[in-house]
């Protein structure tokens, strides 16, 4: 056994759940086999899959806390109470918007899709004498598919883009202010899609499904898939979850024997990397990503929230949040509405038969003041593109916050990892060249030919200036000042590192992008040949 510890910020981050009185009791969780997360979660209000009779519905709560509980908000929810009603059958699956903390969507047995919008104000006098319940009404109506509507997700940086899929194995992405015709929608599945996700600029699609494969798409050149490979071997349900700016998926899964696996795979050509066993347990892993590069696993049925830090391509396990109450659903909080003065780096709501729970994972630290380096930059609210734009091929880096003092950061600056190394890190082979893109392709027809970008020089601390003779007036530095002038050197060298990193990770998103297109372009010219044979 080796003596060596990693070394890690996060070794002793703990799971503390909230007082009763903090959570929400009375829930009427929904009796759905559907499998999705049940819950989703805004900066300002959480909705759960509602069981009702009569049609589906979602109810919406505001947001809880594992450090107070809501304010005029009573813990226990009446036997009566507002519903976003709407659907003639159960809903399945609902999803906040990232760049307006009011309006969330809903999918649904009936295969419409709804839109909702929580007006300020609406949870005063709750409970109160004299107060009646009125349901949500919602502002847009989708008919999304003729079968049932599973999945829906927000677009991560263009605002009013959703996408669907659908029990016809379809996913489409919709322009909500057009909301007539789907403007994308994407093909291939040979079975129920399990689950969906974009990466953080929003330009790639990926999926996990029943026939057991992962495809990634880019939804505006074609319909079809540029990437597909073999997933997890087991026929049960496998998830999907893109591991922020570092190139890579994380998925759950089962093997053919039946033992729960998760594995992460290399974007660009869905190379598996890594795949570890967890346990030979029935329910579905549910997977969350933390840019501290930190995967929680959380399965169905289970009491226990796992979690792994990223490093290497390899997963380190941390620790282990314990319960004996059993998890129906999860959902993770927007990391820009943690709570910092508690060095909260992750909450989750964790959903039972008939309450909801709020869980805080907290680094254990003394120090009053902000802690940088347990908080890189969140995704911000405000979006990079308009629905328009993005479907006109415009690609713009997502927006990112800094939760030291809200200030809005732009670009691929923002989301360095915060467990990069040393400043002296240097880069000993240049990527590959990709291969020149043809004619211009639609999703890409507004943005100029890029051409390959080469990484960066490595830095490398500057040799010490010579000193001349000092003149006897020359006062000699001392010991303090030429410490704080190293100090300031390599805060420097590192600043400079960490902007060339980001650099080189943006060139590799463009290598890569490029890549796909050249892809995408003989997936064409082969259906047409086929069709001039034909």
């Amino acid at each position: 056994m080796s003596r060596f510890v990693r070394a890690s910020k996060y070794r002793h981050v703990f799971g503390q759940n909230a007082k009763k009185e903090y959570g929400v009791e009375n829930v009427k969780v929904t009796n759905s086999a559907w499998d999705t997360n049940i819950i989703s979660a805004s900066a300002q209000y959480i909705s759960v899959n509602w069981n009702s009779s009569g049609g589906g519905a979602l109810a919406i709560l505001p947001l809880p806390s594992p450090f107070h509980p809501i304010n005029g908000f009573p813990n226990k929810l009446p036997d009566s109470l507002p519903l976003a009603r709407g659907h003639t059958a159960t809903v399945l699956d609902t999803d906040w918007s990232p760049h307006n903390d009011s309006i969330v969507a809903s999918g649904a047995e009936d295969g419409k899709t709804m839109i909702w919008k929580v007006e300020s104000g609406v949870f005063e006098g709750w409970g109160t004498e004299g107060w009646e319940a009125v349901d949500f009404d919602p502002v847009l109506r989708i008919d999304a598919s003729p079968r049932k509507v599973g999945q829906v997700l927000f677009h991560p940086t263009a605002s009013n883009v959703l996408a669907t899929a659908s029990g016809d194995s379809l996913v489409k992405l919709w322009d909500l202010a057009n909301p007539e015709e789907p403007r994308s929608t994407l093909l291939g599945h040979g079975d129920i899609i399990q689950s969906l996700t974009f990466n953080p600029t929003g330009t790639l699609l990926v999926t996990t499904c029943r026939d057991r494969k992962l495809r990634i798409y880019d939804p505006r050149a074609g319909g079809e898939p540029v990437r597909v490979n073999d997933g997890h071997s087991g026929i049960k349900g496998s998830r999907v979850v893109w591991m922020g700016g570092l190139d890579r998926i994380a998925t759950t899964g089962f093997s053919k024997m039946s033992e729960r696996q998760a594995s992460i795979w290399e974007a660009g050509s869905l190379t598996n990397l890594k795949t570890i066993s967890l346990d030979q347990s029935a329910g579905v892993v549910m997977p969350f990503w933390s840019d501290n590069n930190i995967l929680f696993l959380a399965g169905k049925g289970d009491g226990n929230i796992r979690y792994y830090e990223y490093e290497n391509d390899s997963l380190f396990a941390l620790s282990e949040y314990k319960s004996s109450e059993p998890q129906r659903g999860m959902c993770f909080l927007p990391r820009r509405a943690l709570s910092v003065s508690e060095c909260e780096i992750a909450r989750a709501y964790k959903v039972h038969s008939a309450s909801i729970e709020p869980i805080a994972f907290i680094v254990p630290r003394k120090a009053d003041s902000f802690q940088s380096d347990i908080y890189p930059p969140a995704p911000s609210s405000e979006p990079s593109l308009s629905a328009a734009e993005f479907f006109n091929g415009k690609t713009a880096p997502a927006n990112y916050v800094n939760l030291a003092d809200g200030s809005i950061v732009t670009g691929s600056a923002a989301v360095a990892s915060p467990t990069i190394a040393q400043p002296t890190r240097s880069f000993s082979a240049a990527a590959p060249s990709p291969a020149a893109a043809p004619s211009p392709i639609s999703a890409f027809a507004s943005q100029p030919p890029q051409t390959p970008v080469a990484e960066p020089t490595p830095v490398t601390p500057r040799a010490a200036p010579v000193q001349k003779p000092m003149e006897v007036s020359s006062p000699i530095p001392s010991r303090s000042q030429s410490y704080s002038d190293n100090t300031a050197e390599s805060s420097a060298l590192r600043d400079e590192n960490a902007k060339l990193t980001a650099e080189l990770r943006e060139a590799r998103e463009k290598i890569r992008n490029l890549e796909l297109q050249v892809e995408t372009l003989r997936i064409n010219a082969r259906k047409a040949q086929a069709l001039l044979d034909s």
